[in-house]
């Protein structure tokens, strides 16, 4: 994809949602973080409705240690791999204690060093929480830089290096909160909605699908 014409579609992006947020529920930064880890091959909306009850009552690393994992694991049964989800927020809730003192870790490679957090999840702290310009690559980046032609890879490790070298600097640190919705709610990975889609004129896939006929 030209450079003009992923600029054309990153500002179309802007001008219709220009703060975007992303969906899972949280009231601080660890919690934040227990949210992104419990969203692994899970959807935002059964994550929210797991911790709805979770965070009113451990919104730290020390009262989710206090809490343990039984009852941690009992409280998220409804997320799935919740067992190994649940062993480990425990461990990286020690690890917070331990190594940060119950705040924060502030860059990437103490992020990554916690139970369960991955590069993905290590992304999306550095992007919402401290405001630096990463592109978080989970299921619907990965397709959309595919199918768009926007940022072609085999892994999501080169979908996000070739997203941080086309995506305007800009709009770089709101560009995968964009490209989330967008494919979660317009580009879906089985039918997309090209019909409504204010991208369609800029995107390769074809073939474009159509409006549904009603009572069809």
């Amino acid at each position: 994809m030209k450079k003009d014409v992923i600029a054309e579609m990153f500002r179309r992006f802007a001008e219709i949602e220009p703060e975007p947020k992303g969906e899972l529920k949280s009231v601080n930064a660890f919690t934040l973080l227990v949210a992104v880890v419990l969203s692994a091959q899970a959807t935002d909306a059964s994550v929210n409705h797991a911790t709805r009850a979770l965070f009113a009552i451990a919104d730290t690393p020390e009262k989710m240690l206090a809490l343990g994992e039984a009852r941690l694991a009992d409280m998220i049964k409804t997320i799935g791999l919740y067992r190994g989800k649940a062993k480990n927020v425990i461990a990286l809730s020690r690890q917070l204690i331990e190594r940060h003192g119950g705040g924060g870790a502030h860059d990437r490679a103490a992020l990554e060093a916690l139970a369960g957090v991955g590069r993905k999840t290590a992304n999306v702290i550095l992007n919402s929480v401290f405001g630096e310009p990463t592109i978080a690559v989970d299921t619907h980046l990965f397709r959309l830089g595919n199918r768009l032609k926007l940022a072609t890879g085999k892994t999501p490790a080169e979908v996000e290096k070739k997203l941080m070298k086309c995506v305007p600097e800009i709009y770089r640190g709101r560009a995968h909160h964009w490209l989330i919705l967008h494919g979660r709610y317009i580009c879906k990975a089985r039918k997309p909605d090209c019909w409504r889609c204010p991208m369609a004129d800029l995107c390769p896939f074809k073939p474009k699908t159509a409006r549904p006929v009603q009572g069809a």
